[in-house]
This record gives C-alpha cells, structure tokens and sequence, in this order.
C-alpha cells in the first residue's frame, strides 16, 4: 500500500518559475498555478498553451479529452474572467486549462453545463457529507424560508443546535458563525484572552483558513521553510502584518520534539496550539501514536490551550469526532464544512470557564449572519437526520469498500503508491512510503497527480477536489453502485498512471509548495 511520488519538474516551467518563486503552490498565493499565468489573449486553441509544456503524452491526451467534452465550462470560465478574478469566486477552485462549471446536483451527482454526469466525491471540498440536496436538510430549509430567513434577533433553534453539539463533543457551551475562517480566527482570539499570551502555535504546511494568524506557513518553499525542529513562520502571501507573523510560532506535524523546542524557545508566552488531528492539506496524513496526546500533555504542563479545527473531521471522522476517534480531549473545537448539510455554517466551543470570557464581554464575538435561521434549519436536520449512528456505519461500508478496492487495484498496476483513510475521507497517495509531514508531502510528481484528476473526471468520476493536497468525501447518499463505479473507472485509469510513473522515473522529483 505505499507508493512513489515526485513533483514536477514536469510541471509547466512557466508554473515551475512561479512556484520557485512564491510562498508555494498556495492557491490563495499571487503566484498560484493560475489563470494570470495564462496568454494575455486567453487563447486556449493555441498548439501548445504555455501551461502544458513538458507535460507526458498521457496526461496530454486526458486533457485534451476534457476540453472537448466541457466547451461550455470553457465558455462560462472565459465570460467570468472579464468581471471576477481568476474568473472564480475562491481560489481554490481555479486550475488550468479551465475550471469545471456546475449546472446542478443531487444525491451522489452532480452535472456540468454540457449535461456530463459525475460521480461526485469533492462534495463541495468536503462539505457535502450530507450529498446533494438530502431530503431531510431541503425540507427543513424550505420551511424556515417561508417564516423569515435572518432576524439579527435570538430564537430557540439556537439552543437547540447548542445542545446537539455539547452532546456529541467535549465542550460546555457553543458559539456559531458562517464558515472555518470566522470560527478559527475566533477560537485563537479567545485563547489568547484566556491565557493573556499573544503567541498561537500552528503546524507547517497546516490551513485554518483566511485570517492573519492562519495564513502562516501553509504552503512555504523550501530555502523558507528552515529547521524542521523549528520550522520558520513564512506568510502565505502579500498583506500579512510583520508582526502577525511575530505571534504566529512554527511546529512540524508528527514531531513532538519540535513542538517541545517551541515552548522552551517562547516560555510563557504560547496561548494555544491549533491544528487538525488528521493533517488534510497535505492529502491525508494521520497523526502518529500518541502525537496527540503528547500535544496535549504539552499544553497541560505549560499553561496553553490545545485547540483541534475539526472543520473537515468533526463531522466526517465519526459521531464525535476526532476527540472520540483519538481518545484525547482537547480544549477547544472549530467545526463548520459538513454540520450545514450544504449552507454556510460554523460553530466553536469549550468549556464554561473559557466561554463566559464572551459573558463577561472580555472578548467579543459576533456576526449578522450568525444564526440565520435557514443555516441553522439545515444544522438541525443535519445533526439529527444525516450524521446517525447508522449513517456512519453506513458510509464506514462505503468507506472500506473504495479503500480496500483502491489498494487491491494499485497493487495489481505496480503504481507505488498507497492509500489512506479515516471516516469518510481518504486520498490516493503517490509516494513509496507513509509521508509524516508538510515536507515528506512537497514530494510528488504534479502532473502524475493531474493525470490522475482529468482521467477520472474525463470517465464520469469526480475523485476529489482538484489539488493534490485534497482528499475524497462519501456522502451518506453514496451507494455500492457508486463505489463500484469509482473502482472500475480507477482500474481503468492505474495502468497507464504506473507506466507514466515508470518512464517519468525520478527525473520529475520536487516540491509540490515550490
């Protein structure tokens, strides 16, 4: 089950000149692999666009394949870049030659503008455990949309959605917000008033979203990067204050020495440490035994708040998340992406003594759209009709179904390769071994990946987000048939994925971030 990977020396060289450049790949980056790379004419019919020189015959045909069959996407893409930048309204959603534009969705499906079907498993970047448009989650909208949408005024399903989340995870009391970004950013906030520290310590390679403390070393180059017992803190692009980056120290995932290093370096001054249990900006990289718990003893001896941002786990590793997956309890939790069955909604907890800070108006919190009545109609449901016990066993089927399937198959192609999952998530790993850590991860063959991404799509699945730091999701809505489907799509594609490989060899070693 473990593969070989390495980056792109394949990658495009105006791509590879970029990225040498910037703080990484970093989608949210001025120097992402991106459309402002692009001709100035937007010209895709040219014999040889600058974003695809050097790439494998192979991985040629694929895409060429995919802009056949999505001329429509082509179209919308070129129409939004006059208006919007990168003609997408996130970052993230942008690759070249041009992102796939979505007609519509339901259950495990989605459609593009030119009527293809895709067996979704993006899911909206793991958003979607409830699936397209769940019956539950769309009733219960539907209701509250014909008695008022937002009030900016308290009303009871508030408590009520409180009360599902104290049940399922280690926490007292709850506030809500609209997304991973606002709930993160709060929680560091609060962590600091509770501690009157101003230092957070966050993980290399880590993303906890778009404010200054977060945006720190998620994607750094490697001459940045420096000691990986004490990893430097690199902005993740323009706009962030010198003196955020101050406040923002620098660990590397799975090392408990770094991390020890940290609080000997900075002693009393580290408020909390923030990070998901399992690393998913990196693919999927589990924490080591007894990582967490060493986290947490580490914050217990040193007066700091250990922080889990379980807005991809919390709703997609089990019932109660990762503290009862892991068996560690930490002091605060973030949770947003899946507990909205597809609307815009956040939450973050602890315990009482750290939430009556917000009672006591020493830290202030709060938001005109917190606690909408529609976002919070679709938590409700989504909390008590979509993620069950049942539920869970259900997709945990699905779950070993496409894991084992996928190893079976990778084994049989000679890909290295291996594949990992925990819940409802999981990757195709192209590396020969376990990667540990942001800079194990920088080493992977990109256009190997790509080739991948666009030959699945081009045969009706949807493996995952586009990037190679994305992993896949299964809904509650996924069936056998799907799986089965993903599997005979992937065993179609992994031969001519382990010749590429093969004749690719080490020549293509680099630096995803770079």
């Amino acid at each position: 089950m473990f593969p070989w990977a390495r980056l792109a020396r394949a990658a495009p060289s105006h791509l590879r000149e970029n990225c040498e450049k910037s703080t990484g790949f970093n989608r949210f980056s001025s120097h992402t692999l991106t459309a402002g790379n692009r001709p100035a004419t937007g010209n895709r019919k040219t014999a040889n666009p600058p974003w695809s020189k050097n790439m494998h015959d192979a991985l040629q045909k694929e895409i060429a394949s995919y802009e056949k069959r999505t001329p429509k996407s082509a179209a919308a893409h070129k129409r939004a870049l006059e208006r919007i930048p990168l003609g997408v309204a996130s970052n993230y959603r942008h690759y070249e030659p041009y992102p796939l534009f979505v007609k519509d969705g339901k259950g495990s499906r989605i459609h593009d503008l030119d009527g293809n079907e895709y067996i979704d498993h993006n899911l909206c970047f793991g958003a979607l455990m409830a699936g397209h448009c769940h019956p539950a989650v769309v009733k219960a909208v539907e209701q509250k949309l014909h008695e008022g949408t937002t009030f900016g005024m308290p009303h009871e399903q508030e408590w009520e959605l409180a009360e599902e989340i104290c049940k399922r995870y280690p926490v007292e009391m709850v506030r809500f917000g609209s997304s991973g970004t606002e709930v993160t950013m709060h929680a560091c906030r609060i962590a600091r008033a509770a501690t009157g520290r101003d230092k957070i310590l966050k993980f290399e390679g880590a993303y906890h979203g778009l404010h200054d403390t977060a945006l720190v070393s998620v994607k750094p180059k490697a001459e940045d990067c420096g000691d990986p017992d004490a990893p430097n803190s690199v902005p993740g692009g323009a706009g962030i204050p010198k003196n955020s980056l101050e406040n923002v120290v620098v660990a590397s995932f799975n090392n408990l020495k770094s991390v020890e290093n940290r609080f000997k370096q900075h002693p009393g001054q580290i408020a909390a440490i923030i990070l998901e249990p399992i690393l998913m900006n990196v693919g999927l990289c589990m924490p080591q035994p007894g990582f967490l718990q060493g986290l947490r003893d580490i914050c217990s001896k040193n007066g700091a708040l250990l922080i889990f941002d379980e807005v991809k786990t919390g709703a997609k590793l089990a019932w109660g998340g990762a503290s009862e997956f892991f068996g560690v309890k930490p002091d605060m939790i973030c949770l947003a992406k899946s507990i909205g069955g597809g609307l815009p909604l956040g939450a973050f907890g602890a315990s009482r003594a750290v939430m009556d800070l917000i009672s006591q108006h020493k830290v202030f919190h709060g938001g005109t759209y917190n606690t909408n009545r529609v976002a919070m109609a679709a938590g409700l449901a989504t909390f008590r009709q979509v993620l069950t016990r049942e539920n869970y066993a259900h997709v945990g089927e699905l779950s070993k179904k496409l894991t084992e399937g996928y190893r079976a198959i990778v084994k049989k192609s000679g890909l290295q390769a291996y594949v990992v999952s925990a819940g409802v998530n999981g990757a195709l790993m192209l590396y020969p071994k376990e990667i540990q850590n942001y800079r194990d991860w920088t080493k992977i063959d990109v256009d190997l990946w790509r080739h991948y991404w666009f030959a699945m799509v081009n045969r009706g699945v949807l493996p995952q987000p586009y990037w190679w730091d994305e992993q896949w999701t299964i809904s509650v809505q996924h069936t056998e048939a799907d799986i089965d489907k993903h599997l005979a799509v992937f065993e179609e594609v992994a031969p001519a994925l382990a010749k590429a490989q093969q004749e690719r060899g080490l020549a293509f070693v680099g630096a995803a971030g770079h």
